[in-house]
C-alpha cells in the first residue's frame, strides 16, 4: 500500500507541475490575443504561474483541514529555491554573476517580504487580517514590478494569427486541462502525502517541508540550472527572487483567507530560522556580485543540514 501511495504522490506532483505549465502558456496566449500589454502578462500570469503548484497544493490542504501543511510547504519551497537550486545552478555554472538590478531592487524587496513574513508568523499562526496584509503587500509588489520593469520584459513568441483576433481552439483546451489538472493533482498530492505520513507515523508537515517542497520547486530548478549553464545569470537568479516573494505573499496569504494557518513547533523552531539564514546568505552573496562554485557547494551542504535538523525536530 505504501508503494501505491508513493506512486500516487509522484504522479500527482508531475501532473501538478505540468498543469501549471499548460495554464501559464494558455493564459499568456489569451492575454496577448485580447491585447493585454506583454509586460503586464510577464509580471502577472507568468510570475504568478511559477507559484501555482505551491498555491494549488496549499489551497487543497486548507480545504481538507490540513492547515499546518501550508506554511511548511512554503518555507520548505523557499529554502529549497535558495540553498538547493541556487547551489546546484552555481555548481553547473562554476560562477554566477549577479546583476546590479538584483542587488539594488530585488534584494531589498526579498528582505522586506521576509521581514513581513516573520512578523505574521511570530505567534505561530496566520489569521485573516495577516493574510490580507500579505496580499496587500503582493499588490504593491506587483504594481512596483510593472512600473519598474515594464521596458525589460520581452514579448513571448506566440502562435496567434496575424490579425490578433482569433485564438487557436487548442489554447482553450489546454486552459481547461490546466485548471482541471491543478485541481485533481493538488487533491491527490495532499491525500497521498497524508497517507504516507500515517503509514510512517510521522507528521505530514515533514513531507510538506521536504518532498513536496522539493517537488514543487522542480520547475524553478530546471529553469535556473539551464539558464546558469547557458550563462543567462539574470534569469537563473531573478527566477528565484520572484518565486520566493510570490510564495511568501500568495501561497501563505491566499489560503489564510479561508482558514487560519497553523505553524507547527518544529517548522517554527527549525524552518523559520533556516529561511532567514538562507535569505541572508543569498543577499550577502549577491553583494559581491558573484556566487562562486564553493559558495554553491556551501548552499547545498546547508540544505542537507536543514533536512537533518527538520527530521530530528519532529
Amino acid at each position: 500500500m505504501l508503494f501505491v501511495w508513493i506512486l500516487v504522490f509522484i504522479f500527482s506532483l508531475v501532473l501538478l507541475i505540468k498543469s501549471a505549465d499548460w495554464l501559464i502558456e494558455s493564459g499568456e496566449k489569451i492575454g496577448l490575443a485580447i491585447k493585454i500589454p506583454p509586460f503586464i502578462i510577464g509580471v502577472t500570469i507568468i510570475a504568478i504561474g511559477t507559484s501555482l503548484p505551491e498555491l494549488a497544493s496549499s489551497l487543497a490542504a486548507v480545504i481538507k483541514g490540513q492547515t499546518e501543511l501550508v506554511v511548511a510547504n512554503m518555507i520548505g519551497s523557499n529554502i529549497a529555491n535558495i540553498l538547493l537550486i541556487i547551489g546546484i545552478s552555481s555548481l553547473f555554472a562554476k560562477t554566477l554573476i549577479v546583476k546590479r538590478d538584483l542587488i539594488d531592487l530585488d534584494s531589498p524587496l526579498l528582505i522586506a517580504v521576509t521581514g513581513i513574513f516573520l512578523f505574521v508568523v511570530w505567534d505561530k499562526k496566520i489569521v485573516l487580517a495577516e493574510g490580507l496584509l500579505l496580499i496587500a503587500a503582493f499588490v504593491v509588489y506587483l504594481l512596483y514590478t510593472i512600473f519598474q520593469k515594464r521596458d525589460k520584459i520581452k514579448k513571448p513568441k506566440l502562435d496567434i494569427d496575424k490579425k490578433g483576433k482569433q485564438i487557436d481552439k487548442k489554447v482553450f483546451v489546454f486552459l481547461v486541462l490546466g485548471i482541471v489538472g491543478l485541481l485533481v493533482a493538488a487533491n491527490y498530492t495532499i491525500d497521498s502525502m497524508v497517507k504516507i505520513a500515517e503509514i510512517f507515523k510521522i507528521p505530514s508537515s515533514l513531507i510538506a517541508v521536504t518532498a513536496l517542497a522539493i517537488g514543487t520547486s522542480l520547475p524553478e530548478l530546471v529553469v535556473s540550472a539551464k539558464a546558469a549553464f547557458k550563462k543567462r545569470y539574470e534569469i537563473a537568479l531573478g527566477n528565484i527572487f520572484g518565486s520566493n516573494i510570490f510564495n511568501i505573499l500568495l501561497v501563505a496569504g491566499v489560503p489564510s483567507l479561508i482558514k487560519p494557518l497553523i505553524v507547527e513547533e518544529s517548522i517554527f523552531v527549525v524552518g523559520v530560522p533556516f529561511l532567514v539564514l538562507a535569505t541572508l546568505i543569498f543577499v550577502i552573496s549577491g553583494i559581491s556580485k558573484k556566487i562562486h562554485f564553493w559558495e554553491g557547494l556551501m548552499y547545498v551542504l546547508i540544505y542537507i543540514l536543514f533536512i537533518l535538523n527538520i527530521c530530528g525536530a519532529v
